[in-house]
């Protein structure tokens, strides 16, 4: 199974996430801060796949400029980006490849499609 590293700001989100992940066999990392995401990308953890909401308490599109900094980082690693509110055009050009695109609120199947998905 794959480690996914969540970053999500809403706790209840993220813990969500990760039991859902969990439960189907997956390792998962977490971080609620592009400070606490960077930390654990630039490390020697093993990641197969980033988990991140597009807006980040940092600002409006924090989690586009993490995966892009951590596809430098980690070439090829993908990535499922997730939000409650409207990705725009622009925001679509900005994904770092692959990825995969998951609209909040989402379930625990559709989580683990996505997460299917992008390690294919």
């Amino acid at each position: 199974m794959a480690v996914v590293l969540v970053v999500e700001d809403d706790e209840q989100v993220r813990m969500l996430a990760e039991s859902i992940l969990r439960d189907a066999g997956h390792e998962t990392r977490s971080a609620a801060t592009v400070t606490e995401a960077h930390a654990i990308i630039e490390s020697d953890q093993k990641i197969d796949a980033l988990f991140v909401d597009v807006t980040l308490p940092d600002h409006h599109e924090a989690g586009l400029e993490l995966a892009a900094t951590a596809g430098k980082t980690r070439p090829g690693l993908p990535v499922i980006y997730t939000t409650g509110r409207g990705v725009t055009d622009g925001m679509l050009a900005l994904f770092v490849q692959p990825n995969v695109f998951l609209a909040k609120p989402y379930n625990g199947e559709q989580l683990l499609t996505a997460v299917a998905n992008v390690l294919k």
